[in-house]
């Protein structure tokens, strides 16, 4: 008989962004492990026999926390389930797994985002004005503090670091399961193609000129650091290169803001904004190097699929996403986002052909698609959840 695993996530909608992304890509990686999954959410329209949605009735486009809580207890009371995986730090689960780090670690590397002390002391202490950060922070630290409670998986070493740190969190309670990807998304090589050419045209560039294409995608450009990003642009660009460097810059975000910085460090004719992108293997597969300097990243998932795309990467320290890649083999890891030279330096590294090439090269003879796969996640968390089942039978 096939265990029974319930994921417990707030928003069932797969627009929402990368959470809810990773957790509708894992639910048939695990069912292919033999496993009944079904979703559990507070709110989201499906018609789908495996996701149950418990708030529906309930006003507004989010469910307090307290709220949920009961909504899935009721739920509990009445449906059983061998595991219960929880996004949300809700004590009664069996494994609890933010997909975005610890709430605590988000707070602070937030402030610190804004790069003006006056600010990211405001932004600190205006965050205890926010009644739902607050709750779940509180409701984090309890869960994670103490020898009990639920298994805490952790997207990466960076992640389990935050748990010691801002919780004391044992050792013996965190499991370190790296973040992971669908590999096999199809590229539709003519949307691709078409694509490529109005970038070179809005940037007056010809395939002869042979630019070398970065692409940044985030939805939160200062926190993904796009400023520092186009600042060290401008420091590369001022250094003799075989080919140059052009930015394309995808998602959403207050681009007006960001034009008028790269016009002041004279680098807006390298700068391209996109806008939104639905499909982002397609302009994977048509630019050189994915660069992300961010500011806080539990496990980046645009620098996993750039990885799977075959993509060199340059990002910073505090993306969890460094577990799975090697500095100056797959790509550029910086020790911040603020350290300008370093990451200028990076970026000027991959407008050499031959490095581009090496760091290609070795993506896929190392086979970090393995490593990056989805697939390699459920092989973990049903490792992981047949252990719990085992200590319960202990007990």
């Amino acid at each position: 008989m096939s265990l029974k695993v319930a994921i417990v996530i707030e928003r069932a909608d797969i627009s929402l962004g990368g959470a809810e992304r990773s957790v509708f890509e894992l639910v048939p990686a695990l069912s292919a492990h033999g496993l009944d999954v079904a979703i559990l959410a507070a709110k989201g329209q499906t018609k789908a026999k495996n996701i149950h949605i418990l708030c529906a009735e309930t006003g507004g486009k989010r469910t307090s926390y307290f709220t949920f809580a009961e909504a899935l207890k009721r739920h509990l009371s009445q449906y059983q389930y061998d595991i219960i995986h929880s996004v949300l730090p809700f004590d009664f689960a069996d494994v609890y797994q933010s997909r975005g780090g610890t709430y605590a670690e988000a707070i602070f590397r937030n402030a610190v985002s804004y790069q003006n002390k006056t600010i990211e002391w405001y932004k600190r202490l205006t965050t205890l004005g926010n009644l739902r950060r607050t709750t779940l922070l509180h409701a984090e630290r309890k869960l994670c503090t103490g020898p009990d409670g639920p298994v805490v998986a952790a997207l990466s070493k960076y992640v389990a670091d935050q748990l010691k740190h801002h919780y004391g969190t044992e050792p013996q309670r965190i499991a370190v399961i790296p973040n992971g990807v669908k590999t096999n998304a199809p590229i539709d090589a003519r949307q691709a193609d078409a694509l490529r050419t109005k970038i070179l045209a809005q940037l007056s560039l010809k395939e002869a000129d042979d630019p070398v294409l970065l692409l940044f995608v985030a939805n939160n450009f200062r926190l993904k650091g796009l400023t520092p990003l186009i600042k060290a642009m401008s420091a590369a660009a001022a250094q003799p290169a075989e080919r140059k460097a052009y930015l394309v810059v995808a998602g959403h975000g207050k681009e007006n803001r960001y034009r008028r910085l790269a016009r002041k460090f004279n680098i807006l004719d390298r700068i391209l904004f996109l806008g939104p992108l639905r499909h982002i293997r397609n302009v994977l597969s048509i630019i050189d190097v994915a660069v992300l300097p961010t500011f806080y990243d539990p496990a980046s998932r645009f620098i996993l699929e750039a990885l799977a795309a075959g993509k060199p990467v340059i990002t910073t320290a505090f993306n969890g996403a460094t577990d799975l890649f090697t500095h100056d083999q797959h790509g550029k890891v910086i020790d911040s986002p603020d350290n300008i030279p370093a990451l200028a330096r990076a970026i000027s590294h991959f407008t050499d052909t031959d490095n581009l090439e090496k760091a290609a090269h070795a993506i896929t003879e190392d086979n970090l698609i393995e490593q990056i796969s989805i697939n390699r996640v459920a092989d973990q968390l049903t490792e992981l959840y047949e252990s719990i089942i085992q200590n319960k039978g202990k007990k």
